[in-house]
């Protein structure tokens, strides 16, 4: 027998990983804290990228350009909304096999499920909008290319990322959480150049203040770019299949892991978004440059003020951020397709479909920085028609079984969920009525 005829063939990360949790959830393999945590995260970690996509970098440096730190409260609750959020659509994933789009489609009156289909379609394109226009931006930014230029390398880029998903869910799980990372460490680079005032942090991540119509409406906004629509279906779709259990004591120690996964991806974005606020509050509002307006203006305005160092360094987190975030919103795209519809395009379509928006924003000469806002407020839009499904599905026990949502957590998510909504048609009101 030929030597290669004998030898074992070598498992994929995703069997070693799979393999792996499994043990664990077993309680057959030992190690640090650490270690048995290692296989289980990834999910978060795709998911949270929404939260730190080019729409951030808009609202969190006009918030600290104009008001200092007296918003970086805004960000710890928005943050701490989003991990309850995520939880629960890990949660729905693991414990039915199904994502958020597929029990939707099961449970819905046809009508609805294609409205909501609808909806969510252009909550996609209205993400990628925004991850695609900042990609786009950073090129533009750190190669002096012209903004088409910068579309093009975007585009090239997020298909060669996308392309990982064909040697299973590790792979691309491990690039995109070294993207998060990267971009968290670019900003805690920033934090240490910009020398912030440390005690006004602290107060204000405690001490709830608004000043005017305009600080609610940055408010509003803030929240609009972080809780993101298509993250909640996209992390019920990581979970559904990823490592599937079934008895009890395994469907619980499944949900705790996810639980750390969730904390731990959710508090770097967290860390990033206060950064960025923290960064356009020290340097722009400290010197009297509160009319900062757009990401272009922040970008020239920094090396004069910290140095060529800080300005490269804000150029590749906005870049990191538009190509993971655009990567990460073309699967999304594909979840919520396949979940409503039931049908699927090949990736490649799909990526030049959501990308043709953004194209011809560029070809018109529209500024980038405002369209990146206005992409917020379409999300803010499509957000509560997520969250509330999300609660309705993970609050019924024949759906959810051993998981079902206690009593108290259905009632704080609908409470989320109502704040959500009543900042959002805020939002709704001062953009198109009051302009």
């Amino acid at each position: 027998m030929a030597r290669n005829e004998i030898q074992p063939k070598k498992k994929s990360t995703d069997s070693r990983t799979v393999e792996t949790a499994l043990d664990i959830l077993g309680s057959k393999q030992k190690g640090s804290r650490l270690a048995r945590l290692m296989p289980f995260l990834g999910p978060a970690f795709i998911a949270s990228v929404a939260y730190v996509d080019p729409g951030n970098f808009a609202t969190n440096i006009q918030g600290g350009a104009q008001f200092g730190y007296m918003l970086v409260w805004v960000i710890v609750v928005s943050n701490l909304m989003a991990m309850l959020i995520q939880t629960l659509s890990a949660k729905l994933g693991i414990a039915t096999g199904m994502n958020l789009a597929e029990h939707c489609r099961e449970q819905f009156p046809k009508p609805v499920v294609i409205s909501l289909w609808f909806l969510m379609e252009l909550v996609a394109m209205a993400t990628d909008l925004a991850e695609f226009l900042g990609a786009a931006l950073g090129f533009q930014l750190l190669l002096g290319i012209p903004l088409i230029v910068g579309a093009i390398l975007t585009a090239l880029t997020t298909m060669i990322i996308l392309g990982l998903e064909r040697y299973g869910f590790r792979p691309l799980e491990a690039v995109i959480s070294s993207m998060v990372v990267m971009i968290a460490i670019c900003y805690l680079m920033e934090t240490f150049i910009d020398q912030p005032d440390w005690g006004q942090v602290v107060y204000h991540a405690f001490i709830p203040q608004l000043s005017g119509a305009e600080s609610v409406l940055l408010a509003s906004g803030i929240l609009g770019a972080t809780v993101m629509p298509h993250a909640i279906f996209l992390h019920s779709a990581l979970m559904q299949g990823r490592i599937v259990v079934r008895d009890k004591a395994r469907l619980q120690s499944l949900y705790h892991f996810e639980i750390a996964d969730v904390v731990i991806a959710m508090g770097i974005a967290s860390f990033v978004n206060a950064a960025m606020l923290i960064m356009a509050a020290a340097t722009f509002y400290k010197t009297g440059h509160t009319n900062i307006a757009t990401i272009e203006e922040a970008y020239r305005t920094l090396e004069p003020l910290l140095g060529s160092s800080a300005k490269w360094i804000f150029g590749l987190s906005l870049l990191v951020s538009g190509l993971s975030s655009s990567t990460v919103g073309t699967s999304a795209g594909q979840v919520i397709m396949q979940g409503f519809l039931k049908t699927h395009i090949p990736i490649w379509i799909r990526r030049l479909v959501t990308m043709t928006p953004s194209l011809i924003v560029i070809a018109m000469g529209l500024d980038p920085t405002r369209t990146l806002v206005m992409s917020q407020v379409i999300l803010s839009f499509g957000l509560p028609f997520a969250i509330i499904p999300l609660v309705m599905f993970t609050r019924r026990s024949d759906i959810m079984g051993d998981l079902v949502n206690k009593r108290i957590t259905s009632s704080v998510t609908y409470l989320i969920a109502a704040v959500i909504i009543v900042l959002n048609m805020y939002l709704l009101y001062k953009t198109f009525v009051t302009g």
